[in-house]
């Protein structure tokens, strides 16, 4: 019994929760659609103030052509045309000699040969100026400043021979250290050497340094002035990174010159006129100048007829050491010579 008043108390509950909650649905109907002008005039506004008034339409503007663009394109057109007749033209007057013949053109094609070969004679003809002017700037710098080093040599001194010095290492040295600088040392017995030559030669020097070291150096060195011409960088011949000393251009002649250098066969282009000497580095006991000194007076006192045949008969070796083997040899033959005659005499 109790069981069955529990169902129906169930029953009852859940019967009246179902009529509640329509009864709620109802309501929230009726209150969303019981004022409904609201609701549209909102979304009617919403589209309005969305729709805003178009810009009114700016005129048409035509498209204008730029001038440059229409003068670029007759410029390549005309060249193209110009281009395009030559081509042919020249193709004709190559390749179908028979048809230019035909059309009558052989004689434009004439014209048009010569006015190329003309065009190709000028360019040429510039090249080769142009050419021409840059190996005269570069001959400045590369060749002597002039085919005639020395002035003509007196008529009265045409006998006398001419000694040709280099500057370092033969008549001085140059020397550099940081605390003192540049230095210049004269080679012991270099004021004796010129002192006594300069009776027997015309004495030049002949450097490949600047004349700005070249000159005042000279002044110092020779007090006495037994050097008659100096000759500096200026003068000497460019090549391969080297300066040589051209003894053509001297303006003297070949057969009686003499060039002395502790570097000689390195800075002549002449080596069949050099006379080497031990190079000089500041030793105190250096007698190479006055060493020289009988060789070349020997030279000057008998005046070979050809220089260069005398030095050839050294081949290149000490010349001081082998003249004075040679006057040993000489004076014993003349020893020889002398006591045969005496005996012939007995």
């Amino acid at each position: 019994m109790s069981s069955i008043v529990l169902r129906s108390r169930t029953i009852s509950n859940n019967f009246s929760s179902k009529i509640i909650s329509q009864r709620g649905l109802c309501s929230g109907v009726v209150s969303s659609s019981s004022d409904p002008s609201k609701g549209t005039t909102i979304s009617s506004q919403s589209i309005l103030s969305d729709q805003s008034t178009p810009p009114p339409l700016a005129p048409e503007v035509a498209p204008q052509v730029s001038g440059g663009k229409i003068w670029s394109f007759v410029k390549y057109g005309l060249i193209a045309g110009v281009t395009g007749t030559t081509g042919y033209a020249g193709y004709l007057s190559y390749i179908c000699p028979n048809t230019m013949k035909k059309l009558g053109m052989k004689k434009y094609g004439g014209l048009l040969y010569s006015a190329a070969m003309t065009v190709l004679a000028k360019a040429l003809e510039s090249y080769l100026d142009l050419r021409r002017l840059v190996e005269e700037h570069l001959l400045e710098y590369t060749e002597p400043t002039s085919d005639k080093l020395l002035p003509d040599l007196h008529p009265l001194e045409q006998h006398v021979f001419t000694l040709v010095l280099d500057l370092n290492e033969t008549l001085l040295y140059t020397d550099w250290k940081r605390e003192r600088g540049w230095r210049t040392f004269k080679r012991p017995g270099v004021d004796a050497f010129l002192e006594h030559l300069a009776k027997f030669y015309e004495i030049v020097v002949y450097s490949d340094q600047m004349n700005m070291y070249v000159d005042p150096v000279c002044e110092r060195l020779d007090t006495k002035h037994c050097i008659r011409y100096r000759l500096s960088r200026g003068a000497t011949n460019y090549q391969d990174g080297k300066h040589y000393r051209d003894l053509s251009k001297l303006n003297r002649d070949p057969a009686k010159i003499l060039y002395v250098s502790a570097h000689a066969f390195d800075s002549s282009l002449q080596p069949e006129n050099c006379v080497p000497i031990k190079p000089y580095k500041l030793e105190t006991d250096d007698t190479a100048l006055l060493d020289l000194i009988p060789f070349l007076e020997y030279v000057a006192r008998n005046s070979p007829a050809d220089i260069r045949q005398v030095l050839q008969s050294y081949e290149r070796k000490d010349i001081t050491k082998e003249f004075l083997e040679r006057s040993k040899e000489y004076q014993r033959r003349v020893q020889e010579q002398k006591q045969q005659g005496r005996l012939w005499r007995r």
